[in-house]
């Protein structure tokens, strides 16, 4: 709030797809100008841009600040074009701006331009939290586990209606294979994707037809066994050319997810070889590479956060309490910050507490010794984990597995 002087305009910008509207104010909240509903593209950024300079002018400001809500995608070519235009761009929480709309004018009304002026006075009051630049590496990282997210959810759904498939047509598949993502199983679908082929075949031919696609094969037992079983096959034999060529489409999206999944996690690595601390904090045993990525393609260069809690506001790991007199409400997690970035902090944690010596010792003596909920130990180590991310990206130091067991000790 010290930061807006009475040399600021305070603009607000109601994002949207295609039309944008801004609202500006001065340093008392007090409206200047007439709103400007401008175009998602380089004109309309031109005009907004004009806008500004002409508001300033006639007001004699000599400084502006632009708040916007980071509306799903559709701010970020806006705030990067303003910040080329050296004018400063900050970001709104979307819920702070419900719940201030009734400040203005003391009803629920809701509009484009009311959201833009709305937004204006929450910059003006100091609601708002910078817009934190990132490198290329970070971007990439943002990008690409995005990307992973999207094509691991094709690849689970594309296993579960193959296991949908072979429940109709050759449910005792299973008992040969018991994974139906295994090679020999995905083999068998691919050459013989009905028990009535397979009933007719002899042992070495499935075999053969194995070597064919496999190096490491399935023997004679499981094919003999596969025979046997495909003969009293409980699966239906109603349409099965349907059923065949539905299964011929199924490998083939498992296939793509497959390929798409390895080129992926092949970029994720080669963008974290180009990050200096990322070296170090995968020698933490338990810390993978996906879920390091994952970390820092939400949070951005750790470095740049001054302590390791900062990291977990960010998450929005950072505890909330409700309590008026002498009632004392129930301490949770805020979770106002990036969701993400909170999956990713929580898998790499459970990874270490399975993994890693030192934070098992820590799990074990908060549990067994403090008599706490695992679940809490979980997220004091969600804690732990976050200070000494930001501790080795800040001072550039290795992990020191010393540092963390001396904790254990002065506990216990």
């Amino acid at each position: 709030m010290e930061r807006i002087s009475d040399k600021h305009l305070v603009v607000g910008v109601d994002i949207a797809q295609q039309l944008h509207v801004a609202r500006a104010v001065n340093f008392r909240g007090i409206v200047v100008g007439d709103p400007l509903t401008f175009e998602n593209n380089e004109d309309g950024f031109t005009a907004l841009f004009n806008w500004i300079n002409e508001l300033k002018k006639l007001n004699k400001l000599e400084k502006a600040i632009v708040g916007m809500e980071p509306t799903g995608h559709y701010w970020i070519n806006l705030s990067k074009w303003l910040i080329n235009q050296n004018i400063e761009v900050v970001t709104v929480n979307p819920h702070l701006v419900r719940r201030n709309k009734e400040n203005r004018d003391n009803t629920q009304s809701k509009s484009d331009k009311k959201d833009a002026l709305v937004i204006a006075d929450m910059v003006k009051n100091g609601y708002y939290t910078f817009v934190r630049n990132i490198s290329e590496s970070f971007e990439k990282l943002r990008v690409l586990m995005s990307n992973r997210d999207v094509v691991v959810k094709r690849l689970v759904s594309s296993i579960n209606q193959l296991n949908r498939w072979v429940d109709i047509v050759f449910p005792e598949l299973r008992e040969v294979f018991k994974d139906i993502t295994a090679k020999g199983a995905i083999a068998t679908l691919r050459l013989f994707p009905s028990p009535m082929e397979l009933s007719s075949m002899k042992p070495d031919e499935i075999v053969e037809g194995w070597k064919s696609l496999m190096k490491r094969q399935p023997g004679m037992k499981k094919a003999q066994l596969l025979l046997q079983l495909a003969r009293k096959s409980v699966g239906t034999r109603q349409a099965l050319e349907a059923y065949k060529f539905h299964l011929e489409q199924l490998l083939e999206e498992y296939d793509l997810a497959v390929l798409q999944l390895e080129r992926v996690e092949q970029a994720v690595n080669e963008v974290l070889n180009c990050i200096p601390f990322a070296k170090k904090l995968l020698t933490i045993k338990g810390i993978s590479e996906i879920s390091l990525a994952g970390i820092l393609g939400e949070a951005g260069d750790l470095s740049g956060f001054s302590h390791g809690n900062s990291l977990l506001r960010h998450a929005g790991l950072h505890l909330a309490e409700a309590s008026s007199g002498k009632w004392k409400g129930q301490i949770v997690i805020s979770k106002r910050g990036r969701s993400r970035l909170r999956r990713f902090l929580y898998l790499a944690t459970m990874s270490l507490v399975m993994n890693n010596p030192e934070f098992q010792a820590i799990h074990y003596n908060n549990v067994q010794v403090k008599k706490m909920k695992k679940m809490k130990s979980i997220m004091k180590l969600i804690g732990k984990l976050a200070r000494i991310f930001v501790g080795i990206a800040r001072k550039n130091e290795s992990y020191c597995a010393g540092k963390v067991k001396p904790v254990v000790e002065l506990a216990a």
